[in-house]
């Protein structure tokens, strides 16, 4: 399953319009913002059609998944968008993971947790709020808003920089401060950052990590960001993304690619956003010099 989705879910109280682009979506949130309300008005419609009194549209079908028999379940479930709800336990298992590797389907998934075994986007995490748009009608009107937005572009000087990548990344980051008061760090994999903070606190911080697959640790991260000023994130989809979007790969069809990834990734194929695009760097460069 590939492409980007927008989903339309409502009843004669509420009204969910959002759109979704990536294989896992995931839904944060205090109670009482209408996360639960979504996964569940989304199962009834499944189950009851009109009869529930719910309106959904969407290009793709939309279902619940839950309880105990979710792996038999999942096993017959093809090209649909799936909502889990928080209160299931199977959710930070590697089972799960793996059944998610393995499926063609989209994931909306509702927890307060960071998912360890889930390498979802930091640009996929969001949260849910009443729109003003419809504050005054008889219907709320629910909006999706990134939770962890973009920033600008202010010049740091930072003392260390902390690199997810321990391979051509870090060499690549390795080489930038030569002759200039700067040390680089490799973490060795993007659970190991929130240590390398820690470790660095009266420093002056740049992490760099992949954000295609950083959202499970942005809890931590950011806590630390809120409580130090002299720490900075730059979270690219990934090293290799970066090299296809700075020029200097000429192939015809990048550039297409890039502006909508969401169109030629499969999910069943790529897990993370990150591996599509080593992918992608190592066959426009083939026998490049």
């Amino acid at each position: 399953m590939k492409g980007k989705y927008r989903i339309v879910v409502s009843n004669a109280k509420v009204r969910y319009d959002f759109t979704i682009c990536r294989n896992i979506t995931i839904i944060k949130g205090d109670s009482a913002t209408g996360k639960t309300t979504l996964v569940e008005m989304i199962r009834e419609h499944y189950e009851s059609g009109s009869n529930s009194g719910i309106e959904l549209r969407c290009e793709k079908p939309c279902r619940g998944l839950g309880g105990r028999d979710w792996k038999v379940l999942l096993a017959s479930i093809h090209e649909t968008i799936i909502f889990i709800d928080e209160d299931n336990d199977f959710l930070p298992t590697n089972e799960f993971a793996e059944a998610v590797r393995e499926s063609d389907n989209y994931y909306v998934i509702v927890t307060r947790e960071g998912l360890p075994n889930l390498p979802y986007s930091v640009e996929e995490i969001y949260g849910i709020r009443e729109s003003g748009k419809y504050a005054s009608l008889k219907q709320t009107y629910h909006e999706f808003f990134h939770i962890y937005g973009r920033t600008g572009t202010k010049p740091i000087k930072p003392d260390t920089i902390i690199v997810e990548d321990s391979n051509a990344g870090y060499e690549f980051f390795a080489r930038l401060p030569k002759g200039r008061d700067c040390t680089v760090i490799s973490a060795g994999g993007k659970s190991n950052i929130y240590a390398e903070i820690m470790k660095n606190q009266s420093k002056q911080l740049l992490v760099i990590a992949d954000g295609a697959a950083f959202g499970p640790e942005m809890d931590r991260v950011m806590k630390q960001a809120d409580r130090k000023k002299g720490l900075v994130l730059y979270l690219p989809e990934s090293f290799e993304w970066m090299i296809l979007k700075s020029g200097v790969v000429l192939d015809a069809d990048l550039n297409a690619i890039l502006e909508t990834p969401e169109s030629y990734i499969e999910s069943s194929r790529y897990f993370s956003w990150e591996r599509f695009f080593t992918e992608l760097l190592t066959n426009v460069t083939t026998g490049s010099k």
